[in-house]
């Protein structure tokens, strides 16, 4: 298959990978300020760089276990101020505020009100010490700012938190309802395609008798039969491989498939969009269910055009070679980036369609001039090859 000029990446955001980065640089950083540098920490160069470790270390795995994380680095610089004095490792703050996020957005309220007691109480611990604040009310104010602020950020942000979950969460039903949703569409053409086969078989099947004086003509009927019923329990083995939903009857007819293409696509001329059709290589007979699936992605991305396209013109190109059948569909409209992140579920039934039967499918921009939408269906050997 041709390559796309740009193909449209798919990125995910891996946030346990971003901590466990900055954990990296923070602590590179932060023990670089204790064993070079020249601040209140040069006496006590250990304590710091156990505490700065504890503190930039846990940025990794504060989303695990944030409770565990907010709590222990808040106590471990508890400790250290009042007994040795502030180091003043830029790094190491920057770790300790990260584990009072963590222990402020995603902890539980029981968990929230547990982790802000024992901090209070690590405060009061380093009051007791020599280094401590220089008073008590100094530590009960830095508590109460340091309570406050908690508070606040849990309000504004923890509620946004709870809101972007949320919608991730209904993003992925939608995803997977759209998925079920065309799986069973593709079940029900399927079962018709299925049945149609069936139906023509039985037809068959019953002119036997009539033809048994005509051995050429019998000879044809059977072996009608015999490609129509392989061609049926493959369909049927596609079938039992996706989910039936619905209650709508199924017809007998027969789908429509690349052959109906003309027809399709004057259907689109009239609804607004200039579209041409292109034939390469040889037409010949495709299976039911491919050439189903073939007519099914045009009809998708030509109605994806329609959508976002804006005024714009089309070409359908459909290549068949020996062992496979392509079909590609080009605009030179605008509006890409609706239809990759839209709501539409129009690429999530190509893509279905496409897996149903083994093959590849390529959907993107064309360098800031249109969409192109590719898909390679392979066809099953022939009888006796």
């Amino acid at each position: 298959m041709r390559a796309f000029a740009v193909r449209v990446p798919r990125l995910r955001f891996d946030a346990a990978r971003v901590d466990l980065a900055v954990a990296a640089v923070l602590t590179v950083v932060a023990q670089l300020e204790v064993w070079l540098g020249s601040g209140n920490h040069t006496g006590h160069r250990i304590v710091a760089a156990a505490v700065s470790l504890l503190a930039t270390g846990s940025v990794a795995v504060r989303r695990r276990w944030p409770l565990v994380v907010g709590v222990a680095v808040g106590w471990a610089f508890a400790l250290q101020i009042g007994l040795v004095g502030d180091p003043q490792i830029i790094a190491a703050s920057v770790g300790w505020f990260c584990a009072l996020y963590a222990l402020t957005v995603w902890t539980s309220p029981r968990r929230f009100a547990l982790g802000t007691g024992l901090l209070v109480v690590g405060l009061g611990a380093d009051a007791a010490g020599p280094h401590s604040f220089g008073n008590g009310g100094s530590a009960v104010f830095f508590a109460v700012v340091m309570l406050a602020v908690m508070l606040l950020v849990r309000r504004v942000l923890g509620d946004r938190e709870r809101r972007v979950e949320l919608a991730e969460r209904e993003r992925d039903l939608a995803a997977r309802e759209a998925v079920v949703a065309e799986r069973a569409r593709i079940a029900r053409e399927l079962h018709d395609v299925v049945a149609h086969s069936v139906s023509v078989m039985v037809v068959q099947a019953q002119a036997g008798p009539r033809l048994l004086a005509e051995p050429e003509s019998l000879r044809d009927t059977f072996r009608s039969i015999e490609t129509t019923g392989r061609e049926a329990l493959v369909e049927l083995r596609r079938l039992l491989g996706v989910l039936r939903g619905g209650d709508e009857h199924a017809a007998t007819a027969p789908q429509p498939g690349l052959a109906s293409l003309e027809a399709l696509l004057e259907q689109v001329r009239e609804a607004g969009l200039h579209v041409d059709l292109r034939i390469e290589g040889e037409p010949g007979p495709l299976p039911p269910g491919v050439d189903l699936s073939a007519y099914r992605i045009v009809q998708e991305a030509l109605t994806n055009a329609l959508k976002h396209a804006g005024r714009a013109e089309a070409e359908v190109i459909v290549h068949y070679e020996t062992g496979a059948v392509e079909v590609e569909i080009l605009d030179n409209g605008v509006g890409t980036h609706a239809r990759v992140n839209g709501s539409g579920h129009g690429l999530v039934g190509m893509r279905e369609r496409v897996a149903l039967y083994g093959g590849l499918l390529e959907a993107g921009s064309r360098n800031g001039h249109g969409f192109a939408v590719r898909a390679r269906l392979p066809l099953p050997p022939e009888p006796g090859r």
